[in-house]
């Protein structure tokens, strides 16, 4: 039986607390907890949500009862077609993130291997993620390649 499962609405704080980890891990990363209580109620509603466009994958903490272990994020997006991708369905990994006390258990791998189960599902036909420095070679190794990205942003 695999230990990854798929988050459910009372895992919302959880996922929150993991969420922070990752944050607090990037560089620049803001320390605030305080949007926590206005994301909950979005969140909660999302992980209900089991045909959606969003899906968590979980592992809970072997060592600490209601804590969560790993978690990873992603969501299903459309964009019109382009030769590489007809449908335009496009998968995007927006969080990964082990507690500090759970790491190197293969943990964060299983749960993308679920994640990336769930694109297949949904027809995805590339997905795409921002990585690390630290976590390249896992995401290499689940086929992953770098590519150049002119990305930009705007915050409104």
């Amino acid at each position: 039986m695999s230990l990854v499962r798929r988050a459910a609405p009372e895992d919302a704080e959880e996922v929150l607390r993991l969420r922070q980890v990752m944050i607090d891990a990037l560089p620049g990363g803001d320390a605030s907890t305080a949007w926590h209580t206005e994301a909950l109620p979005s969140l909660r509603r999302k992980l209900g949500e089991a045909d959606g466009d969003f899906a968590a994958f979980v592992v809970d903490h072997p060592d600490r009862p209601g804590a969560l272990a790993a978690l990873v994020v992603g969501t299903v997006d459309y964009r019109i077609g382009k030769a590489a991708n007809p449908r335009g369905l496009a998968g995007y990994v927006f969080s990964v993130a082990t507690d500090p006390d759970a790491r190197r258990r293969g943990y964060a791998r299983a749960c993308m291997d679920e994640l990336l189960a769930w694109f297949r599902e949904r027809g995805a036909g590339q997905v795409m993620l921002t990585a690390s420095p630290e976590a390249e070679p896992l995401y290499a190794s689940l086929g992953f390649a770098p590519k150049p990205d002119p990305t930009m942003m705007l915050t409104l």
